[in-house]
């Protein structure tokens, strides 16, 4: 008896006209990602595995021991989520987060913004104090918020990427530890870049993302937790609402049981794993003076060319630089210019500083000696275009 085909609705002989994927070639100078480093996409192109294969069981190990190391803390539950860093950064809340607790948020860009929203989504009772864009918190200002609101939590960005600071912490995880509170921290655009210590600076809860310091494409977000923060989620009244991103269920596979949760990402973790081999391999105080170095050099000519950089250089992220657009020009339509004449990626500004700074990255693999010349040779050559006419065609 024939069989009758299928009405489809989408004509297969359209869909042949779908030539394979070729991506353009690319330089990814701007606030993420970062070009990846060969060898992990080398890893990533291995064969996958299934996510409970004995090998894979101990490969996850050795991300978390590697990941440890990279964040400079002993904390057991350090884990990469298998999402972007926005992920890792909601299950910071998600997990330690209860309705009606009060967090604080220390606002001062557009990703302090983020933490409010999310905290407010898990019906927290959120308090905000706040700086201008491109400045950072004192400890005298963190202690009088804290005096003021008296947080369960207070949620603060170390490398805010969308201003170029890097919030001195010197000081502050003792406040916390003086008033009761939780510290978490985003690391996003300062992991495997920038000095940071979780233990010693008594960071509760911290997250961050592959793309940017750790050479690896967008996909995992590391997130650690602290013995008083596993503390604060094990006395929950309810469930953590967040399912996907429940540590306490995440714990079991990621722990010494190997409980299956979700299918993990696995050729994401051999990235994510070669990545770091890569970071301990160069030592993170060398990846950290090599930033520096490279910073110090990109920031020393653009202010030889004549711009002005937006934060003050004592508060001046290594791994993100942002540059005030010269009055009159046409900050966009420069940046596309780059794109689309030299595969050369910079970012604009987010928030309160949208359409008037450019945001320039040296993160992971890309911030090298060489990356810090061919972005000034074409801010050099190509900028003086479109001064004075910001219609210049791109």
């Amino acid at each position: 008896m024939a069989t009758s085909q299928p009405n489809l609705s989408v004509d297969k002989n359209h869909l042949k006209s779908f030539e394979p994927i070729s991506v353009p070639e690319r330089l990814l100078l701007g606030p993420g990602p970062s070009n990846a480093h060969p060898d992990v996409l080398k890893a990533l192109s291995l064969h996958p595995i299934g996510h409970l294969d004995p090998f894979y069981v101990d490969l996850m190990s050795e991300v978390q021991e590697l990941l440890r190391y990279a964040w400079q803390t002993s904390n057991r539950l350090t884990i990469p989520m298998s999402g972007t860093g926005s992920a890792a950064m909601e299950a910071t809340i998600a997990n330690t987060v209860e309705e009606a607790d009060t967090v604080l948020v220390g606002v001062n860009g557009y990703f302090g913004n983020r933490l409010v929203d999310m905290a407010g989504r898990y019906k927290a009772n959120v308090e905000t104090f706040e700086k201008p864009w491109g400045e950072a918190f004192s400890l005298e200002e963190i202690e009088v918020a804290l005096k003021k609101y008296k947080p369960s939590i207070l949620a603060m960005v170390h490398a805010e990427t969308s201003t170029g600071v890097c919030q001195p912490m010197h000081g502050i995880g003792e406040l916390c530890e003086k008033y009761d509170c939780l510290l978490l921290l985003d690391t996003v655009t300062s992991l495997g870049g920038v000095p940071l210590f979780i233990d010693k600076w008594k960071v509760d809860l911290a997250y961050s993302c592959s793309q940017k310091g750790l050479s690896c494409p967008p996909g995992l977000g590391p997130f650690t937790m602290s013995k008083r923060a596993e503390k604060k989620l094990l006395a929950r009244k309810d469930k953590v609402p967040n399912w996907y991103l429940d540590v306490s269920l995440l714990n079991q596979y990621w722990g010494s049981d190997r409980v299956y949760h979700h299918t993990a990402p696995v050729n994401m973790n051999f990235g994510m794993r070669e990545s770091l081999r890569l970071l301990a391999e160069e030592g993170l105080e060398n990846a950290w003076d090599r930033h520096r170095r490279n910073a110090e050099k990109l920031w020393l000519g653009l202010v030889h060319l004549g711009l002005d950089l937006h934060v003050q250089e004592e508060l001046r992220l290594p791994t993100l630089t942002t540059v005030r657009i010269p009055e009159g020009l046409d900050g966009k339509a420069f940046s596309l210019h780059l794109l689309n004449n030299y595969g050369v990626e910079i970012g604009g500004g987010l928030g309160d500083l949208a359409g008037t700074v450019w945001r320039i990255g040296l993160m992971g693999y890309n911030s090298s000696d060489e990356n810090v010349d061919k972005i000034l040779n074409l801010f050099e050559t190509e900028l003086p275009r479109f001064k004075g006419n910001s219609a210049c065609a791109v």
